[in-house]
């Protein structure tokens, strides 16, 4: 039920009356003064920038919404060309960043298998990987995780050049936190209320929540085979995937959002 409830939502957002009732100057509008500087604050900080939100971003600053047709398009925005050079692109040494993302956590020797109501929050690989057939390769690997805020920009891109062998999109669970770690205040958990909850818990929506699976053998033989795992996280739940199973990728090349 909450599926439906959210693939509903997710229609919504994809019509132009979601843009018309957010997508404006007036009070409650995403292009108010407050809403832009937030948004800019975000994209500059990220850079080490001072630019404006239509120097970010492609949008049309004189037409209605900027020019977005829906909510999700203003959230999946595009960048400018030129606003986030690549780290090494002509180096397969270097592995870029992915997205533009807050580090989270980093992980070594990690299991293929744990259990992931123990405490601490162990990445279990075989789990995030929706006990896929080529998770087996990554026993005792690395697991590198980072976080979009809601103000980030949402798309992905490749972080080597390489062949997609596989890519899939795993339906989960929404809204769901870990309630044995003490998150949050503990006032405020007894009150069902964890603001700090989405973000301290997010090793444990790594298997949990819904997600984006791409497995790439990276040109670079000593790189070899690598995931990218795409986390939609609450009610964000959504994962669109925009590469297909045998297509060669170049390092910085879009793969979903």
């Amino acid at each position: 039920m909450m599926k439906k409830v959210l693939n509903a939502w997710d229609d919504f957002l994809m019509s132009e009356e979601s843009a018309d009732q957010v997508l404006h100057a007036n009070n409650q509008g995403w292009f108010n003064d407050t809403g832009k500087n937030d948004l800019e604050t975000v994209a500059n900080k990220a850079a080490d920038q001072n630019n404006k939100f239509e120097e970010h971003f492609i949008c049309d600053p004189s037409a209605p919404c900027h020019g977005y047709q829906s909510w999700d398009a203003f959230f999946t925005r595009q960048f400018r060309d030129g606003q986030r050079p690549l780290a090494g692109s002509k180096d397969d040494n270097i592995i870029a960043n992915a997205c533009e993302s807050k580090p989270y956590n980093t992980a070594y020797n990690c299991s293929l298998r744990d259990k992931f109501w123990n405490k601490k929050q162990p990445y279990s690989i075989q789990d995030m990987c929706a006990h896929d057939a080529l998770a087996t390769q990554f026993d005792g690997g690395t697991v590198y995780q980072a976080f979009l805020s809601a103000l980030s920009y949402h798309r992905w891109h490749a972080p080597v050049s390489g062949t997609i062998k596989k890519a899939f999109v795993v339906g989960a669970i929404y809204d769901s936190e870990p309630l044995w770690e003490g998150l949050g205040d503990p006032e405020k958990r007894n009150n069902d209320i964890d603001e700090d909850g989405e973000t301290t818990c997010q090793g444990y929506l790594a298997r949990m929540a819904a997600r984006a699976v791409i497995f790439i053998e990276a040109d670079n033989s000593e790189i070899g085979l690598m995931a990218f795992i795409g986390i939609g996280m609450d009610e964000v739940s959504t994962c669109d995937i925009t590469v297909k199973e045998g297509q060669h990728i170049e390092k910085g090349q879009e793969i979903g959002m």
